[in-house]
Parts: structure tokens; C-alpha cells; sequence
């Protein structure tokens, strides 16, 4: 399997998966690729908008998992992915926790509290 074809099947891999945790194919193009890239590049090679392209990257961003990169003498913003995929996968997991699972804990609580108070009286 040659290299180009490698990195295509892990993004689609990645985008199957990556749906799944609640992002996308960006964040596999960004871990793959060798150097930082632009919103046109990452637009050019997943055939996406921009507008789905900017709100792909602010996603993930967001998560800490992509960083903005400047380069001199260019005005373009680039990103590159965090490499270690431990560290993006537990800032995925503590995110996803935050968003999902503590409002779920908090009203289950609030019912708990209210149920024992309605019993007691």
C-alpha cells in the first residue's frame, strides 16, 4: 500500500470512528499530515466548504487537540494536530464528559435530593 493511500484509508478509518466521539475527518488529515496546514489545503483535500472546514478546526481547537501555527512571511493561519494520541483521547474523553455525562449526573442528583426530601416529609 503505498503512503498516499495509507493516510487516505486512516482518514476514512478516522472519519467513520471520529463521528462516533463527535468529530471529524479534520482531525485525521491533521494527524497524518508531516506539516502544519491551511483551512484552503485541509477544504482541497477532504472536498469540504469552508465553512465546514472553519467549523471542523474551531471543534477541535475547542477539544485542545489542534493548535493554530503561524508561519513567517505567510498571513495564512495553519494547524497542526497534538501528535500523541493519548493526550487527545482523554481531552476528547474529559470534554465529551463535561458536555454530556455531568448535566445527566446533575439532574439525576437534583431528582435523588428531591424524591428522599419528598419521602421524609
Amino acid at each position: 500500500m503505498e503512503l498516499q493511500e495509507a493516510k487516505q484509508q486512516f482518514i476514512d478509518t478516522w472519519g467513520a470512528l471520529g463521528s462516533e466521539w463527535g468529530i471529524n475527518k479534520s482531525v485525521a488529515l491533521l494527524l497524518s499530515a508531516s506539516n502544519p496546514m491551511s483551512t484552503d489545503e485541509i477544504m482541497e483535500k477532504l472536498v469540504i466548504s469552508r465553512g465546514n472546514a472553519n467549523m471542523s478546526i474551531r471543534q477541535l481547537i475547542d477539544y485542545g487537540i489542534v493548535y493554530k501555527k503561524h508561519i513567517a512571511g505567510d498571513r495564512k493561519e495553519y494547524f497542526v494536530a497534538e501528535k500523541e494520541v493519548l493526550k487527545w483521547a482523554m481531552k476528547i474523553a474529559v470534554m465529551r464528559k463535561q458536555k454530556e455525562l455531568d448535566p445527566v449526573m446533575d439532574i439525576l442528583k437534583d431528582i435523588s435530593q428531591n424524591t428522599e426530601k419528598d419521602q421524609t416529609a
